[in-house]
């Protein structure tokens, strides 16, 4: 029986996750190191991402498993962190079989935080190291923290009108034995939505007492380009883990990550624009037969609730602030 006391991403048995934080710069970096035969899918929506092998994870690819995911702030330039992973399990002997050759398969993402701290300061391989070597199975710390530390949402106003968002992760126990759980930086330029639909965190108005600005209401007037996004593109970005101890295939890890997806919709409006680069990495430890629609449709509520903690969880950097 899976313990209930841990609602987070390593609730997965054989998951651990581990932070490079750089609070000064406002940037960091997160690894998901996963147990032997971990089954990978991706499904990447938005329109500015930053990625590296994806394409091995699509159906009709060769490789099946992964060895570790990260996240990274920086922009493209901290798709280096991964390499520290590589190195870090490389080290180790983890990866797979190529002739007489162990090579580590590591998938990654970025968000965009370069404007909110230091942006000649991004996760490198030093970074990805360290986040690998502290990586435990202890129930994952959420807000600023790792790929968290300088992400924001609501940014269609400025970032003197968003408000911070982090790491949030989530879990949803199906039955004693079978968990789905996840793990997102939370960077929208939308708002993300409470349980009730109501905004939880996004643009705030010009008078505090007013609350929040809806984004969509900004984006009427960028409909024929009478205004400008203030925000440029690909400065925003949502990307995440969700992961299960079920069994499934490749095919049906990209089916959980497409159906993951429904819950980012859910907690975050607008989704998936040409300002973000929404990608959502699917992992399977393969321990528990189960139905893939069931897992998908659980992926996307503990996708929606790890969203929103990622906004609960966060507190004010830089002058961007928190919810509280």
């Amino acid at each position: 029986m899976i313990s209930s006391t841990n609602n987070t991403l390593t609730a997965v048995p054989g998951i651990r996750v581990g932070h490079a934080t750089n609070s000064q710069a406002a940037t960091g970096c997160t690894v998901i190191l996963c147990p032997p035969n971990t089954v990978g899918g991706v499904d990447q929506r938005g329109g500015g991402p930053g990625t590296r092998e994806t394409d091995l994870l699509r159906p009709m690819r060769g490789v099946p498993y992964v060895n570790a995911i990260v996240l990274a702030g920086g922009s493209a330039f901290g798709l280096a962190s991964a390499t520290g992973v590589v190195q870090w399990l490389d080290e180790r002997g983890i990866g797979h079989q190529a002739l007489e050759y162990t090579v580590p398969i590591v998938p990654a993402a970025i968000v965009f935080d370069l404007a909110l701290g230091d942006s000649t300061v991004r996760p490198d391989a030093t970074m990805g190291y360290m986040a690998a070597d502290t990586a435990t199975d202890s129930p994952v710390e959420q807000g600023n923290i790792g790929v968290g530390t300088g992400c924001s949402v609501g940014k269609a106003g400025g970032f003197e009108r968003a408000t911070k968002g982090g790491l949030g992760s989530a879990c949803v126990h199906i039955d004693n034995d079978l968990v789905v759980a996840a793990l997102f930086a939370v960077n929208a330029i939308g708002e993300v939505l409470d349980e009730k639909g109501e905004i939880l965190g996004g643009v705030r108005a010009e008078a505090p007492e007013d609350g929040f600005v809806e984004t969509l209401q900004i984006f009427r007037g960028m409909a024929r380009g009478w205004t400008k996004p203030t925000i440029i593109d690909g400065a925003n970005t949502v990307i995440g883990v969700v992961a299960t101890n079920a069994a499934l295939t490749k095919e049906q890890n990209n089916k959980v990550a497409q159906m993951a997806h429904d819950g980012m919709a859910r907690a975050i409006r607008p989704a998936h624009t040409m300002h973000d680069g929404d990608t959502i990495f699917s992992l399977s430890t393969g321990e528990i037969e189960a139905d893939v629609s069931v897992i998908g449709a659980f992926a996307a509520e503990v996708t929606a609730e790890a969203i929103r903690n990622g906004v609960r969880h966060a507190t004010t950097l830089n002058g961007v602030r928190a919810i509280n």
